[in-house]
Parts: C-alpha cells; sequence; structure tokens
C-alpha cells in the first residue's frame, strides 16, 4: 500500500522590520510589510512530517510531543483545508496523478529544537515546515510571518494592497544567504517560558488603541523598507544595524503605546541593549545590532570578525554555566578596551539562560524517510 509522507524542516526568521498589526484577520493581511534574516538549520529549525491516509478518522496535530487541537476555522485547519483543495485542483488537472489524496485526513508531527511561544518566532518556522515554497499564501495564512520562513537569506513580506483575496501579499527573497555569508547572529535566551501576551492578542489590542502604531505604518515603514533593502544589497552593515536598532525599539514603543500597554522586555533585555550601544560607541559605524521580537530575547546581528568580542563582551555581564564554543573555541568573558563598564550590572548565572550562535542559513529543507516523526501507524514515534 502506498504511503503518501513527507518530511520537511524549516528555518527561524527573525525580523528587522517588525510585523505588528493586521488589516484583516482572517487572510491574515499585514498593516505594514516586513523583513527578516533567515537563520540557520543547523542551529534552529522546526522538523514537521505530514502523512495523508484513508484510514485516518481525523486531521490530527502533536507539535512538541503534545496532542495540539485542530480547531474549526482556526489558523491550522485553514491551512490544511488550503492544501487539500490545491491538491483536489491538482488531481483534477493531472489525469496521470493519483486521485482521492485530497480527500484524506492528515496526521501532522512537529517539533522544535527551540522554545515554542517565548518571542524565536516559533509559529513561523512551524508553519514554514507545513507548507512548500510555492504555498507561502498559505503559510501566511497559519501565521503571518511563516511566509518569509519559506526563503533563504534576506526575505521581505510585502503587504500588498488586494484587500479582497490578500493574493499580492507574499514573501519575496531580497538576497540569498550566499549575498551575505558573514551575517551572523547571537541570540541571548533570556526566557524559555511562554510569554505572558501572546503575539496574536497583542496585535489585536494595539491595532485598536496605538496612535503611534498609525504613524509608524503610514510614515516610518515604508522608507525604512527601501532604507535596509538598500542596505543588504550594498552589505553597508552600519546603515543595516542602526534601522534593525531602531525599529525594534519603535515596535516596543508601540506595544508600550497599546493599551492597557505591553511589557515584552524585561530588566535583562534592556541591560543588553545598554551593553550593544556602549559597544557600538567605541567605533565609527556600528558593529552589532540587536533586536527583539514579541519576548525578552535579543538577536545580536554581526559579522563574522566582530562576533566572538560580542560574545566576550555578553559572557562579562551575563556568565554561563556551560561553556560557550564559537568557531571551535571557548569563548572567555572580556570588556573590549575603553568600554564603560557601568552601562549596566554584571548579572547572577541563569539571567541569561542559554547563548545560540548562528548565521544567515537557506530556506526549507526536504528530509529523508529516516528522519520521519511519524510511525509505520502514522503515530508520533515518540509516543510509539
Amino acid at each position: 500500500m502506498s504511503v503518501y509522507q513527507a518530511t520537511t524542516s524549516a528555518p527561524v526568521n527573525i525580523a528587522c522590520i517588525k510585523y505588528w498589526g493586521k488589516r484583516n484577520e482572517s487572510l491574515i493581511l499585514p498593516t505594514n510589510s516586513s523583513l527578516s534574516v533567515t537563520l540557520s538549520q543547523d542551529n534552529l529549525r522546526s522538523t514537521t512530517t505530514a502523512r495523508a491516509d484513508p484510514s485516518f478518522t481525523a486531521d490530527c496535530l502533536w507539535l512538541n510531543g503534545k496532542v495540539d487541537p485542530i480547531k474549526a476555522g482556526g489558523r491550522l485547519h485553514t491551512c490544511i483545508s488550503e492544501m487539500k483543495r490545491l491538491r483536489a485542483a491538482f488531481e483534477a488537472a493531472k489525469s496521470q496523478s493519483t486521485k482521492g489524496i485530497a480527500s484524506f485526513n492528515v496526521h501532522i508531527c512537529s517539533f522544535n529544537n527551540f522554545p515554542t511561544a517565548a518571542g524565536l518566532a516559533s509559529s513561523a518556522s512551524g508553519f514554514a515546515a507545513l507548507t512548500p515554497e510555492e504555498l507561502s499564501l498559505i503559510a501566511r495564512r497559519g501565521s503571518g510571518s511563516a511566509c518569509r520562513s519559506l526563503f533563504g537569506g534576506f526575505v521581505a513580506w510585502d503587504m500588498g494592497s488586494d484587500d479582497a483575496t490578500g493574493l499580492d501579499s507574499k514573501a519575496r527573497q531580497v538576497a540569498p544567504e550566499s549575498h551575505w555569508p558573514e551575517m551572523e547572529a547571537l541570540i541571548c535566551v533570556v526566557n524559555d517560558a511562554k510569554k505572558g501576551t501572546s503575539s496574536t492578542s497583542g496585535m489585536q489590542r494595539t491595532v485598536v488603541t496605538s496612535a503611534l502604531l498609525q504613524h509608524r505604518i503610514g510614515s516610518v515603514v515604508p522608507s525604512r523598507m527601501a532604507d535596509i533593502e538598500s542596505a543588504i544589497a550594498d552589505k553597508r552593515f552600519g546603515d543595516f544595524a542602526e534601522i534593525t536598532m531602531r525599529d525594534s525599539n519603535q515596535f516596543h514603543a508601540v506595544a508600550l503605546d497599546t493599551y492597557p500597554p505591553i511589557f515584552y522586555m524585561n530588566d535583562v533585555s534592556r541591560a543588553i541593549i545598554a551593553i550593544i550601544t556602549e559597544y557600538n560607541r567605541l567605533s565609527e559605524q556600528p558593529k552589532a545590532a540587536y533586536t527583539y521580537d514579541a519576548g525578552p530575547n535579543a538577536v545580536i546581528y554581526a559579522l563574522t570578525p566582530n562576533v566572538r568580542e560580542i560574545a566576550q563582551l555578553v559572557l562579562y555581564y551575563f556568565p554561563q554555566a556551560e561553556k560557550v564554543v564559537i568557531g571551535g573555541q571557548e569563548v572567555q568573558a572580556a570588556l573590549p578596551e575603553g568600554f564603560n563598564e557601568a552601562v549596566a550590572k554584571r548579572w547572577e548565572v541563569g539571567s541569561v539562560k542559554g547563548l545560540i550562535h548562528t548565521r544567515v542559513g537557506d530556506g526549507p529543507r526536504v528530509l529523508s524517510d529516516s528522519e520521519a516523526l511519524l510511525n509505520a501507524l502514522g503515530i508520533p514515534k515518540t509516543l510509539a
């Protein structure tokens, strides 16, 4: 009997120009365009196996080993329904195709090797792993930023203008990972727990209550999108860094302008900002760029020659219980010459729960059957 199954992996993307707010909740149409860096799957990825089978009695999802309900009318239900619709259209158009798969129920098992719902774009990578590149419109319906994880390198999500269908609101690769391979990232995991205010509910409140959001989407983001795309094209890290940090700052200002206010960052987050700001003061152009999504975890972008020095600086203020290795060598805590030590206090071990070193990476990968997460019965191998 034929087995209709595929296993893929998809990367995390971390936005430099933030997506925050929807103008259409059903179609997941954003209030502004956004841009992100796709990070290497060698360090951070979602792996997903999906199988269609006539013996399955219902669509089922397991996320990180636990059943995740598929709610009628919910985002995952919408994605599955859309994929079945496209499969039915394919079967109708291709006389040689296997018939009937579109009517089968599916079992889906997904695993993230990083914190879920902690502000590290886990929903983005998870939905991208479910959806091949040509289906970016469906990925957007699952989790808006998921469409950006369908490409490697530097990726824009154009907001589009077709509010009736949303067909022009989709991802676009600005540059592949090979364009700027020196772009690396140091992720400071401040909190790996689920955030208090989800992105979905936070966005809804912001759109309704924040006057600053209206200024952002009308007067700020359009020029920033053009400027950062130009900086990426010319590999001008100083400009890239400044735009990235300014946009992170404004995103969190919008969260504070929401009523009641939303606090995604904490004292550790703010200390990291102070440290990176002082580090950049020592050079003519910024050598590091902090950015924060909807959570306290910091992502610090930097070019290869500067990553070790930045890691030394982070370790000085946030010591780790386990050694940190970059480029095969252990990193020791140290301050650069001329650095003002008083910009932040030295925190205890565990204030930053871990450091993840990664770099710009590729888009979704098709994996072998040996990496499938479902067993022969269509049940997660971890539960069998």
